[in-house]
């Protein structure tokens, strides 16, 4: 089967985005802010929107399955407090719940978390405990950077993180490390900000040594990874500078990368420089990049053309669909065994 491990809802009603708006609005004024119980959205309108996007797209492309979290640019955990995130992630949760439930056979959960610039880690230990535990979803988006393109928070290898890896590990849960919208006018949002945050991730995770106290914690670094596959040469010389082990061993067993790549070019790079073993199949598709690229007269993420016409063997091509996705997300793995897939 095909697992697609990166999809967002990126086609929800537009009451979802209505409601959002009524919340921003009411943190200047606090009598426009609206309560929950008045979002409105009925399980038809859930499937109409995925049924005519996400579900239709995965049939004609190939994919069989989609791990399916809130839209990443919503998640804007610079905006309002604590409560105005906790709030809006609960909604945004629940919906990517709903639509699992309906189409059970094709969607399976991750969660956004509650963040917010300079608050405790911790307080996003419920809602992700509820996402696993009464949800069933199998993963985590972290946004290493909930200021919004300003990088306040520790790096990755701080201790604040740690009550995070803690859920992580002991639920066996790995995180896509995935940064939300940008509100510095000097990174646009999916074409620098996006990439930024990845290169950023994986360069903070090999200046430290996080992986010694939690060995089984595992990253997705999305996008294919940033700029890292890119510039593997600069990375293992920095590594080797710091006086760190070889990257297959500081880090290689614990960072994956997905195919979110819009070329066949970034592809091959991304498989001849990264073992397959730490690629798994993705298009976050209906995302930041969605039409025609003019040369193939495909869609740019329909990224499923980019590993057939890769040079991968059979056993690759099933290691980068499918096999990666069921090591790295063992609550995926169970789930589809528990329905005899």
């Amino acid at each position: 089967m095909i697992i697609d491990i990166h999809g967002h809802y990126t086609t929800a009603p537009k009451a979802l985005d209505e409601w959002r708006n009524r919340q921003i609005a009411g943190l200047k004024d606090a009598s426009l802010t609206p309560k929950v119980a008045e979002l409105q959205i009925s399980d038809d309108d859930l499937r109409q929107t995925i049924e005519q996007n996400q579900l239709r797209l995965m049939q004609e492309r190939g994919a069989d399955l989609t791990i399916f979290s809130p839209r990443a640019s919503f998640m804007a955990h610079h905006i309002g407090d604590l409560q105005t995130s906790a709030t809006w992630a609960a909604i945004c949760n629940e919906l990517c719940f709903r639509v699992a439930e309906l189409f059970p056979d094709n969607f399976i959960g991750a969660a956004m978390l509650p963040q917010s610039p300079g608050v405790d880690p911790k307080t996003c230990i419920a809602e992700l405990e509820k996402c696993v535990k009464e949800y069933g979803f199998v993963g985590i988006n972290l946004n290493p950077d909930p200021s919004g393109g300003h990088w306040t928070s520790p790096p990755l290898t701080d201790r604040h993180w740690y009550p995070i890896y803690e859920k992580m590990v002991e639920y066996d849960i790995p995180a896509m490390i995935h940064v939300s919208t940008s509100c510095n006018a000097c990174f646009h949002t999916t074409g620098a900000h996006y990439i930024n945050a990845d290169t950023t991730a994986f360069m903070q995770l090999l200046s430290g040594d996080l992986f010694k106290d939690f060995p089984s914690l595992k990253f997705v670094i999305p996008h294919g990874g940033g700029a890292a596959p890119y510039h593997w040469g600069r990375y293992r010389g920095l590594a080797q500078e710091m006086k760190k082990p070889l990257l297959e061993e500081h880090l290689l067993n614990n960072i994956f990368f997905d195919t979110c790549v819009y070329h066949q070019p970034g592809i091959d790079l991304l498989t001849d420089v990264i073992p397959v073993k730490n690629v798994l199949f993705a298009s976050e598709m209906i995302g930041a990049v969605r039409g025609i690229d003019p040369q193939t007269g495909h869609y740019y993420d329909d990224t499923k053309r980019y590993i057939e016409a890769a040079d991968l063997t059979a056993e690759e091509r099933h290691m980068i669909y499918e096999g990666n996705a069921r090591r790295v997300y063992p609550r995926l793995d169970a789930a589809l065994k528990a329905k005899g897939r």
